[in-house]
């Protein structure tokens, strides 16, 4: 790893016109990645997780897209630029579901060997020969008659490795993985994400994972974004989102899972309400009408993402005197500021 980032997102926003107005799909993101490093991604769906790394690829092409902030990738900015001279050896991407991803009536073996002659201008046999070395890298049995198949004639979990097998074709320096695992069953995902981290180790390369599931965020990754609403709700260290969550929307997220230290039968507890409506959010903090810490400040002003290398977006954090207050002050009244009844949260634990 460098010192300087491979990926400095700042002030990143993507919004989309429609006849409502403006939908900020991504409002205001930063991070920054560095070479090896991993960074999870979680949240609801409709988060805005895929639409931010979709727009820094530049794979959402439309006229109604605005696009503000600034993205550096190795210091060359990709905002409102043409992204193409990034893809292949400098970005690849894993799309979510390779079955959509892939094309239909193209060989899966045609569909590798094509960025290897465009991007690293191969020939047709060496393209053909690197495919076979590639399936074999990913676990694919019978590479050489593989290359020959349809995508449905492949399972799940082998139309997923063909997908990997496109994106780290080029050996990118940058991975983008949307739910490289969804619908595969846990040993196949195991292989996938131990196939990654081989991969990466290899290569030195920087990574997101775009997950929902919080056991893979936290086995897999170096630091953990949060996003609500296509805002960042909190930001750490993965071991130190864990271990001190902040941010209320994470610690639903957290208890909203079930957990080995459970009771039988223990009743996990859903996070009420749905997301926001990223045409017309509601005033103040966007997680504040679905909050068991929401206070009438929260319903009138946004917080800012605050903190250095832990950072969150809450006036009452989890974990702090003002946190427990609110908290207390909720519980007692019955309900939060926004009228969300506390017995929502009161279930076994």
């Amino acid at each position: 790893m460098t010192d300087a980032p491979l990926l400095n997102v700042s002030n990143y926003s993507v919004g989309f016109k429609t006849e409502r107005g403006l939908a900020r799909a991504v409002d205001g993101v930063s991070f920054t990645i560095g070479a090896g490093e991993t960074l999870g991604i979680v949240g609801e769906s409709g988060s805005g997780k895929s639409v931010l790394n979709r727009s820094i690829m530049g794979l959402i092409a439309s006229s109604r897209q605005i696009e503000t902030g600034s993205v550096l990738f190795d210091g060359s900015e990709m905002v409102n630029q043409d992204r193409q001279n990034f893809w292949g050896n400098r970005i690849g991407m894993i799309f979510q579901d390779p079955m959509t991803s892939l094309n239909p009536v193209m060989k899966v073996g045609k569909q590798v060997a094509e960025p290897l002659r465009q991007h690293l201008g191969m020939s047709k046999r060496q393209a053909i020969e690197r495919t076979i070395e590639l399936f074999t890298n990913v676990g694919i049995p019978s590479p050489a008659q593989r290359t020959k198949q349809y995508p449905h004639e492949l399972s799940g979990g082998m139309r997923q490795r063909v997908m990997i097998a496109i994106a780290l074709a080029a050996e990118p320096e940058f991975l983008i993985a949307d739910e490289p695992t969804t619908a595969l069953d846990v040993t196949v995902q195991k292989y996938i994400l131990d196939l990654l981290n081989r991969l990466q180790a290899e290569h030195g390369m920087a990574m997101t994972l775009i997950t929902h599931d919080l056991g893979i965020a936290r086995g897999r990754t170096d630091q953990v974004l949060v996003m609500y609403g296509g805002r960042v709700m909190e930001h750490a260290p993965t071991e130190e989102l864990f271990t001190h969550t902040r941010h209320p929307y994470t610690e639903a997220l957290l208890a909203s899972i079930p957990r080995l230290d459970h009771k039988k039968h223990a009743r996990l507890t859903p996070i009420p309400g749905a997301p926001p409506n990223i045409v017309e959010p509601p005033p103040g903090c966007r997680f504040s009408p679905r909050c068991k810490y929401a206070q009438a400040r929260c319903v009138q002003s946004s917080p800012t993402v605050d903190g250095a290398e832990h950072r969150y977006a809450c006036f009452f954090p989890v974990g702090t005197d003002a946190g427990a207050e609110a908290l207390a002050s909720n519980r007692a009244a019955g309900e939060t500021a926004t009228g969300l009844k506390m017995s929502h949260f009161e279930v076994d634990a």
